[in-house]
C-alpha cells in the first residue's frame, strides 16, 4: 500500500494522462462502433437475412482473442492508434449488433399498428414508439461492449496506443507488482463503473418507459 500511495505522490500527473489516453481511446472505438452497429442493427431487425449476416458475423467475431487481432493487425496497418482502434471496434460490434437487433424485434407490433393508426410516418413510428421500446436493449448493448473495450484497450499498450496497459506491461517488464495492481486496479474499477452505471440507467429508462 506504501509503494501505491509513493506512486501518485510521485507519478500521479503521468497517471491521469494515461487514464484519458484509456478513455478517450475507448471513446473513440465506441463511437465508431455505434455509427456502424446502429444502422446495420436496424436494418436486421427488418430484414431476417440481414439479422442472420449480422448473427453470424457477431459470432465469427467473438471467437477472434483480442490480443490475436492486434497482432493480425500489424503487419497491415502497423502500431498505434488506428490498428487498436480497428481491433477494439470489431471488438465492440458483436453486443451491440445483437442488441440492435433484438431490441427492434421485440417491439410489439400491434404499437406500431397503434401509431400508424394515430397518424404516424415512418420517422415518427421509429423516433416515437420502435426507439423508446428497443432502448433498454441498446443501452444494454453498450454496456456490454463498452466493458469490452475498456478491459481490450489494456492490450493497445503494447503496439503504442497508450492507456493504462503502459502500467501494467511496464510493471511485467520490471517485476514491479505496485504497477501491475494500479494499471489493473484501474482498468477494473472503470469497468465495474462502467456495469453499474448502465445497470441504473437501464433501470431508469424501464422504469419510465411507455406503458409505465
Amino acid at each position: 500500500m506504501n509503494a501505491v500511495v509513493t506512486y501518485f505522490q510521485t507519478y500521479g500527473g503521468e497517471y491521469w494522462q494515461e487514464v484519458g489516453q484509456h478513455l478517450l481511446l475507448s471513446g473513440l472505438a465506441l463511437a465508431i462502433s455505434l455509427v456502424i452497429a446502429l444502422p446495420l442493427g436496424y436494418w436486421g431487425s427488418k430484414q431476417p437475412r440481414v439479422a442472420a449476416v449480422c448473427t453470424a458475423f457477431s459470432q465469427l467475431l467473438r471467437i477472434v482473442p483480442s490480443l490475436a487481432l492486434l497482432f493480425l493487425l500489424i503487419p497491415l496497418l502497423g502500431t498505434g492508434l488506428v490498428p487498436a482502434l480497428v481491433a477494439l471496434v470489431a471488438l465492440a460490434l458483436p453486443p451491440l449488433l445483437v442488441n440492435t437487433v433484438l431490441g427492434f424485434t421485440q417491439v410489439d407490433p400491434t404499437l406500431k399498428e397503434v401509431g400508424v393508426a394515430l397518424g404516424m410516418d415512418a420517422r415518427q413510428l421509429r423516433r416515437q414508439v420502435e426507439l423508446p421500446l428497443a432502448l433498454p436493449y441498446l443501452l444494454n448493448g453498450v454496456k456490454l461492449a463498452l466493458v469490452e473495450i475498456i478491459a481490450s484497450a489494456s492490450l493497445a499498450a503494447y503496439i503504442g496506443a497508450g492507456g493504462l496497459g503502459v502500467l501494467i506491461f511496464t510493471g511485467l517488464g520490471l517485476y514491479n507488482l505496485t504497477y501491475v495492481t494500479i494499471g489493473g486496479g484501474s482498468v477494473a474499477l472503470l469497468s465495474l463503473a462502467t456495469m453499474v452505471g448502465f445497470d441504473l440507467l437501464i433501470k431508469k429508462v424501464k422504469a419510465n418507459g411507455p406503458g409505465n
